[in-house]
């Protein structure tokens, strides 16, 4: 119970300081957890970043103090941490739907985020194939995207990314010609989002021969260092759509493997390894695709 009780302590920890300015470290600190691992478990199990929901607890506070007493726009915006009232005034608009000035309106509606109370409720009971690989060093090929969010809260943004750079993934496919491994890096997390990448890895004839494309071709793509180290491995279920059990399989591993496993994420890329497969004789894929998520771990 440890972790629930860590991350309770670093929510009150928020709470009891939300109106200074916040150090990860030290909400981390008090989840027993280092910086990573609490941001990354925080935005799996709660659907939302770290800064998210900082954000959204002070735009709260700052709206109903607003509605409830005298206090000059200004004062407020920089009790809640902004710098200046315009900055304020932009993200008070883009969360209650109103500007600041309008918020004493009679009739004026407000939104509320309320605080985050960790329950033990009873979940689990169900089978997750895993196991735990140390994985070699890699390098894979590929271009990227920064998402904002929790990866569990990435489907249109992933999907956006697709539809708008088919260009670049017919690219990639044509150098690989090896069309059955697809790799999506999740890397560079901070407290509003990540680097998404979508990646093939190369072998050395066809990077020696990308070597020899013109500069704006190559110039869409880079490598993207893939650490040596220990990685939990998890498998969705054979199906036609794979990528769509993706996000539940993430929450499975860190909300119910992860707390009693004896390990801790640790400062490494996420991956996701689709494979797709093709039916003999024709080209309709069939229902043996599958994905594998590897999540870095580390004994704590």
């Amino acid at each position: 119970m440890e972790w629930i009780t860590g991350i309770q302590s670093a929510i009150n920890y928020i709470e009891d300081h939300i109106t200074e300015e916040l150090d990860y470290e030290e909400i981390a600190k008090e989840s027993f957890s280092s910086p990573f691992h609490f941001q990354r478990v925080f935005s799996i199990l709660c659907g939302y970043t770290l800064g998210e929901y900082i954000r959204n607890r002070r735009l709260t506070l700052a709206g109903a103090e607003l509605a409830n007493t005298q206090e000059k726009v200004i004062d407020v915006a920089y009790k809640y941490g902004y710098d200046n009232p315009e900055s304020f005034a932009k993200a008070f608009q883009k969360f209650h739907g109103i500007p600041p000035s309008q918020a004493r309106g009679r009739g004026v509606m407000l939104k509320s985020f309320s605080r985050l109370s960790i329950k033990v409720s009873l979940e689990g009971g169900s089978v997750m194939n895993y196991r735990i690989e140390e994985k070699p060093a890699m390098v894979l090929t590929g271009y990227k995207r920064h998402f904002t969010g929790s990866p569990n809260d990435k489907q249109d943004q992933d999907h956006n990314f697709a539809c708008e750079t088919r260009l670049e993934q017919y690219i990639l496919e044509g150098m690989c010609r090896e069309h059955e491994t697809v790799y999506q890096v999740l890397t560079n997390f901070d407290p509003e989002g990540y680097d998404f990448y979508f990646a093939y890895q190369f072998p050395q004839w066809a990077l020696e021969d990308m070597d020899e494309l013109p500069p704006d071709i190559t110039a869409r793509f880079e490598n993207v260092p893939v650490p040596a180290g220990c990685y939990l491995v998890c498998e969705t279920e054979r199906c036609q759509f794979p990528t769509t059990k993706m996000d539940t399989l993430r929450k499975k591993a860190i909300g119910e493997w992860l707390p009693t496993s004896g390990y801790a994420l640790r400062e490494a890329p996420e991956i996701g390894v689709i494979h797709w497969f093709w039916e003999e004789g024709n080209d309709k894929r069939n229902n043996s695709r599958y994905c594998e998520l590897w999540l870095p771990i580390a004994k704590k």
